[in-house]
């Protein structure tokens, strides 16, 4: 292994970056917002969305655009798949603010917003994003595997592999 390092470090820098990224993993990087309505307590009533092929509800995520910050994705994806327009205020970073998928090589970076659900308008487009709605987070419907899995890692509903 030594020796390894030895040969590593003395190639030039170029070419150690040509190295390390032909043996380390690769990851898509993501944003997803978790959007709370502001007017509930207990039990809380988060935002989900019905999409193509409907195997699920899933929350508003997407891919990041090429130079685009998490937090600009979060704020964009929201905007696009629901119709809310959110200020950078309204949006913080959920602890911890990445959830890492191995078996998929993508990490998504979460985020969560509060707004009251009686005076904000939801709006869809039909093609990419069938439906979008407010369930109590203690009568969830069915949710996509991905959607289960943030959302008992970060508290908001246990996992019945629904």
């Amino acid at each position: 292994m030594t020796l390894g390092y030895s040969v590593f470090y003395r190639l030039p820098v170029h070419w150690r970056t040509r190295v390390v990224k032909l043996i380390t993993p690769r990851y898509v990087l993501g944003s997803v917002v978790l959007i709370f309505d502001s007017e509930t307590v207990e039990p809380k009533r988060i935002l989900l969305l019905r999409q193509p092929p409907g195997r699920g509800w899933t929350l508003p995520a997407g891919l990041l655009e090429k130079h685009e910050s998490p937090l600009a994705g979060a704020i964009r994806e929201a905007h696009e798949e629901t119709g809310i327009l959110l200020t950078q205020d309204q949006v913080q970073p959920a602890v911890p603010n990445a959830m890492v998928h191995t078996k998929g090589h993508w990490v998504d970076m979460v985020f969560t917003a509060h707004v009251p659900a009686s005076t904000t308008k939801l709006s869809v487009d039909g093609a990419e994003v069938w439906e979008a709605a407010w369930h109590a987070v203690d009568h969830l419907p069915k949710l996509t595997v991905a959607t289960a899995r943030l959302l008992e890692y970060y508290g908001v509903h246990e996992n019945d592999r629904t």
